[in-house]
């Protein structure tokens, strides 16, 4: 293999769906692409211009531009363009730049299509996933809900000019919905209170209602965003109050608009990727909510969602070793930080932990302890900082136990699998989802290989790892209800993660391991689980629709929360749904009880 080839494979093992293939067909695939570098402002093509195959972009970043110029979206590192022509007419129906030194890898058409026809991860991502993400920044047909960036801040009518003012300060926004006993009446901006309360020389004490706009222009949740656009341009207004049965739900001001413009997975990607400090990332990842709330209101499948975001984590990560390297200086040997748990599986949320740690090349020294110690300190540190809080278990690169030379981490799958004690399943259950971040990825795929062989041929490993699968049961209740939390905060509640989408994850993971197959990510494994045969094509089927509805259901109540101005997780009520809502969630809970019977009395067998 030329070290051209090589090193594609590399790239493309950071890459889905092309981290779903098998090894040799991921050679192959890598063998046909041809890479070319781009200066910025290089036009790629131009609309209308035959396409000669499927863009992928290795580093850099590339503007898709409509035919009238405006843009469609700005893509950074593992994004891919020019799909849309190729599954229409092969003509490009956009344009694509260079907005700085590129490097551009391109798959023949040919062979983009033999993968779409024979690969299920790719059809399946370049039909679905990528129209959803070229709407990312398509503001006039999203609804109304889906760009309120906030609960409205509101004040009675009977409040004094001066308290309006001191809760727009303390909101940090500049309008208020005014209500009269809860029903509203009328809005005040920072320019009533300027223009007509200062400059009218009123005093601080009169009633706020004497400078409110009273019955002002509202719109629905289920209005358009070109609504809201017309709406202001017509009337010359930068505030909107959104109602909904005669209650103010929220306010969409300009500042969202241009919000929402702003915020796209490969803008913060690109802002990840050069962010100077922790402070720089840690507001990056403050953007990943309303990242979140856009791809759910744009209907993007989850699996693209959880992909974009995880896509985040994993630029931010890598940015942290390489500020850590600045600090420390060039390492003592070659490593590799891998991430596990739902950043190893490419499935992030709007809420995650870190889990992750550190593979050393055998030649670290006792002496060059010390070195990774820091440097696992100082990455772990930064992504609590973003965001990604300490793992409550302690499975992080932090820890001795989990920075180790390749030899103990042999020793490690070694004994788990030779002795598969409740410990060794719940570790061995953690680390088969570990995925390469940075470093040298050579130290892992041997590992991973040699284990999968291992782990596959003890029956006695195999059969406790499916009993370890059935421990975490959906929440099921009798006469077609849902068993939901009893007492406590979460009181009358359902976990979408840990009786839901952990469930499915842990099945998944178990075909993997009877099958030998490599892919981490659920759905990859599912699919590929079919493809080997582990699980019988209607199982599969069933488990796939069953998951994804279980996935969108919890991404979509985790937009709704922070919407609503709270935190998103991943406790939801059954009454937040609708009764054909929850009859469709309890079913596809149905399925992955059945899929967890069967899976328990194949004992690896075809299920």
């Amino acid at each position: 293999m030329d070290q051209h080839t090589a090193t594609i494979i590399g790239f493309l093992e950071t890459v889905h769906p092309y981290d779903s293939l098998p090894q040799d067909e991921l050679a192959r695939v890598a063998g046909s692409f041809s890479r070319r570098t781009y200066a910025g402002g290089d036009t790629i093509y131009h609309a209308g211009d035959p396409l000669r195959g499927l863009y992928l972009i290795e580093s850099g970043s590339v503007e898709v531009l409509e035919p009238s110029g405006g843009l469609v979206s700005l893509l950074g590192p593992r994004n891919s363009f020019g799909e849309r022509g190729l599954l229409r007419d092969g003509q490009a129906v956009t344009t694509a730049r260079a907005t700085e030194d590129a490097v551009v890898l391109r798959l023949p058409t040919d062979e983009f299509r033999r993968l779409i026809a024979h690969f299920p991860a790719f059809e399946r991502f370049f039909h679905r996933g990528r129209p959803a993400e070229a709407r990312e920044s398509d503001l006039t047909t999203r609804k109304v809900a889906d760009l309120m960036a906030r609960a409205p801040v509101t004040v009675e009518s009977d409040a004094s000019i001066r308290t309006a003012a001191e809760r727009m300060r303390d909101n940090k926004v500049s309008s208020l919905g005014v209500l009269n006993g809860g029903e509203f009446i009328g809005i005040v901006t920072a320019r009533d209170l300027t223009y007509k309360a200062l400059a009218g020389g009123l005093s601080h004490d009169a009633p706020v209602a004497g400078v409110m706009t009273p019955d002002p222009a509202v719109l629905s949740p289920g209005s358009l965003g070109s609504d809201i656009l017309h709406m202001m341009l017509e009337m010359g207004i930068g505030h909107l109050p959104v109602v909904e049965g005669g209650k103010l739900v929220g306010m969409i001001t300009q500042t969202d608009l241009t919000r929402f413009q702003a915020v796209s997975s490969a803008g913060l990607v690109r802002d990840a990727a050069t962010a100077g400090t922790v402070a720089d990332l840690a507001r990056v990842t403050a953007r990943i909510p309303r990242l979140l709330v856009q791809l759910v209101g744009g209907n993007s499948a989850h699996e693209v969602v959880t992909r974009l975001i995880t896509d985040i984590a994993d630029t931010v990560t890598r940015r942290l070793l390489a500020l850590a390297e600045a600090e420390l200086g060039p390492a003592p040997c070659p490593w590799l930080w891998l991430a596990c748990g739902s950043q190893g599986r490419q499935e992030q949320t709007g809420i995650s932990d870190q889990d992750n740690c550190l593979i050393l090349d055998d030649a670290a020294t006792e002496g060059d302890m010390a070195y990774f110690h820091r440097l696992a300190r100082f990455v772990s540190d930064g992504l609590d900082a973003c965001g990604y809080v300490y793992c409550p278990g302690d499975m992080m690169a932090t820890n001795p136990r989990w920075c180790q030379p390749l030899r103990i981490w042999r020793d490690y799958f070694r004994r788990w699998i030779a002795t598969p004690d409740p410990m060794a399943q719940m570790l061995a259950s953690v680390m088969f989802d570990l995925r390469p971040i940075g470093g040298a990825v050579s130290l892992f795929k041997a590992l991973q290989a040699e284990t999968l062989q291992a782990a596959a041929r003890n029956s006695i490993f195999v059969a406790h790892m499916i009993q370890n699968s059935l421990k975490h049961a959906p929440p099921l209740g009798l006469l077609r209800g849902f068993a939901t939390i009893r007492s406590g905060e979460h009181k009358n509640q359902i976990d979408l993660k840990l009786g839901g989408v952990i469930p499915v994850t842990d099945l998944a993971r178990v075909y993997a391991l009877i099958g030998r197959l490599e892919p981490v990510n659920t759905r990859a494994r599912l699919e590929a689980a079919e493809a080997a045969g582990v699980i019988s094509p209607s199982g599969a089927r069933d488990l796939i629709e069953a998951y994804d509805l279980i996935a969108q259901t919890r991404l979509e109540n985790q937009a709704r929360l922070v919407r609503a101005g709270q935190a998103p997780r991943n406790f939801m009520a059954p009454s937040d749904l609708s009764d054909f809502e929850r009859a469709h969630l309890r079913d596809a809970f149905v399925v992955v009880r059945t899929m967890q019977s069967a899976v328990g009395q194949a004992r690896g067998a075809r299920v």
